[in-house]
């Protein structure tokens, strides 16, 4: 094989389209090596992933088969939000282990880092309202763009962003606006990250974006198309394994309900909001301790 796999991927609900993406990726994946593997470790299989996911909002929203749970998903929307930018790592200090960046962080103050106790850096810019305001003055502008990449910083970064961009643009339709969204991850594990990855994002969309617009717009506006682009969507060769005994061999004896959550039931809803209080005090015992 010369070429990587293209995978080319339309679903109506995000949980679907999740689904239906690992299984081709199982199917039609390239073997690959990855700098993370462990001896012994079987090759991963990788792929370019393009999904579009119609309506983000729509039910079945959730997927079973990702590693964590209700919670999980609940700090990792509060994570996309910003709640943990502060968790990053003083640049200068090669003691300090902490994260080198988070996504929110990139976009929101986008050109600076952690030195000593202060953010430091050549310019700051937040892209996040920089989004906003221009999508509000011109809807059907091309230019609503957010990036995370720094060149100068993650070239020779261990662990470098996944996240690349995100891409906006509104269509306008009797009186309502849609959100239209391309995101593009240049990395992408898709058994252990992915589902959780386009869940954030979904709601970052909602919460943030659409909602911070739509209150500049004074008019309505919803969650239209996402298309989630992944240069290499991959699933590790040890997870593997996990990823057949949880999913693809139950495929053949189970429905898409039986194998998935709707976020509206009461619920998954009530688990999803509760959680919050948990992890606002986690994080503040970790930064008490820390």
């Amino acid at each position: 094989m010369k070429n990587i796999p293209v995978l080319c991927i339309t679903e109506q609900s995000l949980a679907a389209g999740y689904e239906k993406a690992l299984v081709a990726l199982h199917e039609h994946g390239a073997r690959f090596k990855t700098q993370y593997d462990k001896p012994g470790d079987p090759l991963s299989l990788d792929a370019t992933l393009n999904l579009t996911v119609l309506d983000p909002l729509s039910e079945p929203m959730i997927h079973k088969a990702f590693p964590g749970g209700i919670e999980d998903l609940r700090e990792y929307v509060l994570e996309v939000q910003g709640i943990k930018d502060h968790w990053v790592k003083n640049m200068n200090d090669p003691k300090d282990t902490r994260w080198e960046y988070t996504y929110h962080g990139r976009l929101a103050q986008y050109g600076i880092w952690q030195e000593s106790n202060k953010r430091v850096g050549p310019f700051n810019v937040n892209q996040v309202e920089a989004v906003i305001t221009k999508l509000s003055k011109q809807p059907f502008t091309r230019q609503a763009q957010m990036i995370t990449w720094m060149p100068n910083i993650d070239l020779d970064c261990y662990d470098p962003p996944c996240l690349q961009s995100l891409w906006y643009r509104l269509l306008e339709e009797d009186g309502t606006y849609w959100l239209n969204c391309n995101i593009r991850f240049r990395s992408n594990d898709a058994w252990g990250a992915s589902f959780m990855n386009m869940f954030g994002f979904v709601m970052f969309n909602k919460e943030i974006i659409a909602a911070g617009v739509e209150k500049r717009l004074g008019k309505p506006l919803k969650l239209g198309r996402l298309n989630w682009q992944a240069d290499s969507y991959h699933i590790y060769g040890k997870d593997i394994a996990d990823a057949k005994a949880r999913l693809f061999d139950r495929i053949a004896t189970t429905t898409l309900e039986d194998r998935t959550y709707c976020f509206n039931d009461e619920m998954i809803r009530e688990m999803y909001t509760e959680a919050e209080s948990a992890i606002r005090a986690k994080i503040a015992e970790y930064d008490r301790t820390h």
